[in-house]
């Protein structure tokens, strides 16, 4: 998922959406489920995403449609990941279990002919 993110400071709420493709709503409901992320709000109380922050809607867009977590399971899954690099590491280790997966199925072919 390579997403290309404006070099820019500070980013509402509507540019997040269309750079990560996640409505606002959504993106308003993730802030009350994970704590790690809290946008700063303007002096118009409007809601400021940083770069950081619109990385972490994009792992955790990854984490609840593309792999299939829930709410809780992402939620753990952030806090285990916390100062790795999960986007890689997540994807290479899925890779190998889906490996594993097959070498099991095969063999479960050949041990039932």
């Amino acid at each position: 998922m390579n997403v290309e993110i404006p070099d820019k400071l500070f980013f509402k709420i509507g540019e997040v959406a269309s750079i990560t493709g996640v409505k606002p709503h959504v993106l308003r409901y993730w802030e009350s489920e994970f704590g790690a992320f809290s946008p700063s709000k303007s002096r118009s109380q409007q809601r400021q995403y940083q770069k950081k922050d619109i990385e972490l809607v994009l792992q955790l867009k990854d984490l609840l449609y593309n792999q299939g977590f829930t709410i809780a399971g992402a939620r753990k899954a952030l806090k285990t990941n916390k100062g790795s690099a999960p986007k890689t590491v997540q994807k290479s280790d899925r890779e190998h279990l889906l490996e594993i997966r097959t070498e099991l199925r095969n063999l479960r072919k050949r041990l039932d002919d």
